[in-house]
């Protein structure tokens, strides 16, 4: 980008509202830093699309970026289908600021000739993935940062097949926005009403999801399971109830508290279903009512925390891993008993997430893939194999999973249903969700998956993540855990992973131990991946997060 300040002074003119000008203004005669951070670049699409703290500048999320992507966004529909009638759907999620992005995307396509549709209220995303192929639209766009700090907010795309937007979609989409290099080259059309949607969708949603549901049988005999449940103020309080009322479930207690829409999240320090901090409140009511399970979900509703009874009746927070572990073999322990099972069937995993989940597939004679990380390439392979092979679920270690293929992203109304139903399938059984758990470890073997993520803020946090990648790929480590590295996989070589190209790499060591080290696509981090195996996993595991840690 050219020089930042210069950027800067030119959101200085008219075409910038009073208050954008006066924080740009106090930008540029306060710390250089700051005003650095806010101009250096303009905001790109990562595994989770546009994300980035709200505020004045290009690489912020502001009405103007947001308009300005659009504007791409709608001249990249228009080459793409030309002649045709394009339509999209917008959702948003309750972050601060949401309502206002989603009016103002709608104002920009509705002003491009794009009919638009847009949720009469905050819903999931996973909805807004159902709501594409349901109403037939070419795009879809969620407002929403899933699970970040309040500061955030983000704009994914989705394209006509409901998943968000891989190559050559992205890179061709952030290429017709770098073209507008002004608001002047952005149509917009703030009084335009676009078609509001609602009730409809969400019922042809929910009887979608939970036509998938494999054990009404058992629900129906244990229908007064207890169940708490948190939506962290965020979507999933409009549809997480209402499909486990619909799935048959009687007994669900909420946290009144955090039933609240708040973009603040004034309850929790962030709305991350993945942290014990979050779900401490809803493990408190379950506690409280003497439930067995607890679930969380985020602001958008398509990552869910569950906290399980353990063999001593505390509750215990699972990994994603744990929850994908626990739904996967469920769903296919059904499959298998319902007689659905023909070898015509696929799951979908990412690279980071557990490798338990492969031996359950093969165990079922069930196809198993793995992709990079990002539910839109588990989303990609759904679309890949439509209509040839049956996709039967998938997930990843960072709390999504997805069931069946109405929807075409990590969906937690759909697993918290799920996770639901296993429970009552097991109390036929006499057996919980962690005695479940217990007894999947011993028929496969324990695993044991950690994650540590180290943010590098600002511009010279992503100099030193990109320089810490280059210094691993020129010394990898020798030894993980103290067991010799025999293989290493660096995704930046296509030609020899068979994976589109990323920044990822992997080290695998003799006794079974893997290491992946990924910067993350939405968030200043670096992420390291750990993986061990066998009975003694719970050492090597912390052993290895010591190694990467110093």
């Amino acid at each position: 980008m050219a020089n930042y300040l210069e950027v800067a002074k030119t959101w200085l003119s008219n075409g910038y509202d009073v208050e954008t000008q006066r924080e740009v203004l106090e930008m540029i005669k306060g710390d250089p830093k700051v005003l650095e951070d806010a101009f250096y670049r303009t905001l790109e699409f990562g595994t989770g699309g546009l994300r980035g703290v709200m505020g004045a500048g290009t690489n912020r999320m502001n009405r103007y970026t947001v308009a300005m992507a659009t504007q791409g966004l709608a001249n990249y529909l228009k080459k793409n289908f030309v002649g045709e009638e394009i339509s999209a759907v917008i959702s948003y999620d309750s972050r601060n600021n949401s309502q206002l992005f989603a009016k103002v995307s709608a104002g920009v396509l509705m002003a491009n000739d794009i009919h638009v549709y847009i949720f009469d209220n905050i819903r999931p995303t996973p909805e807004l993935s159902f709501a594409i192929r349901y109403l037939k639209c070419k795009a879809g766009i969620m407002i929403t940062a899933s699970h970040n700090p309040k500061e955030y907010n983000g704009y994914k795309v989705f394209w006509e097949d409901g998943a968000q937007i891989i190559a050559p979609h992205d890179k061709n989409i952030i290429a017709e926005v770098g073209k507008i290099t002004s608001m002047e080259q952005v149509k917009i059309d703030e009084t335009a009403f676009p078609q509001g949607i609602g009730a409809e969708v969400d019922k042809a949603f929910l009887d979608s999801q939970l036509s998938l549901l494999l054990s009404p049988e058992s629900v129906a005999r244990h229908h007064d399971i207890k169940i708490a449940y948190t939506p962290l103020h965020g979507t999933g309080v409009r549809l997480v109830p209402a499909g486990l009322k619909q799935a048959g479930f009687t007994q669900i207690y909420h946290v009144d508290d955090q039933d609240v829409s708040d973009g603040n999240f004034p309850t929790v320090v962030s709305p991350n279903p993945e942290e014990p901090t979050a779900m401490r409140m809803v493990m408190e009511r379950a506690d409280a009512v003497g439930a067995d399970i607890a679930l969380g979900t985020d602001p958008d509703a398509d990552r869910v925390g569950c906290a399980v009874r353990d063999d001593k009746g505390k509750l215990i927070l699972l990994t994603g891993n744990q929850i994908a572990t626990i739904v996967t073999s469920y769903i296919l322990t059904r499959w298998h008993e319902l007689g659905k099972l023909d070898g015509n069937q696929f799951f979908v995993k990412t690279i980071v997430t557990t490798d338990l989940l492969k031996k359950i597939c093969d165990k079922y004679g069930v196809e198993h893939y793995d992709v990079l990380t990002g539910f839109k390439y588990i989303a990609e392979m759904q679309h890949r194999y439509e209509g040839i092979k049956t996709f039967i679920c998938g997930g990843e270690e960072s709390n999504g999973f997805n069931v069946g293929s109405f929807v075409r992203d990590k969906d937690s109304v759909v697993t918290c249903c799920m996770i639901c139903e296993c429970a009552a399938w097991l109390a036929d059984r006499g057996q919980s969700l962690y005695g479940y758990l217990q007894e999947i470890y011993a028929e496969y073997g324990y695993f044991k998956e950690s994650l540590l993520s180290v943010t590098k803020k600002g511009k010279d946090g992503i100099e030193q993540i990109q320089q810490m990648m280059v210094d691993f790929r020129a010394n990898p480590p020798k030894e993980l855990a103290g067991s010799p590295v025999v293989k290493v996989v660096d995704y930046n070589e296509p030609e020899k992973t068979g994976l589109p190209k990323s920044n990822v790499l992997q080290f695998f060591s003799q006794d079974g131990c893997k290491v992946t080290v990924r910067p993350s696509g939405t968030e200043p981090k670096i992420k390291f991946y750990f993986s061990a195996c066998g009975p003694d996993a719970d050492a090597r595991n912390a052993a290895l997060r010591e190694q990467f840690s110093a």
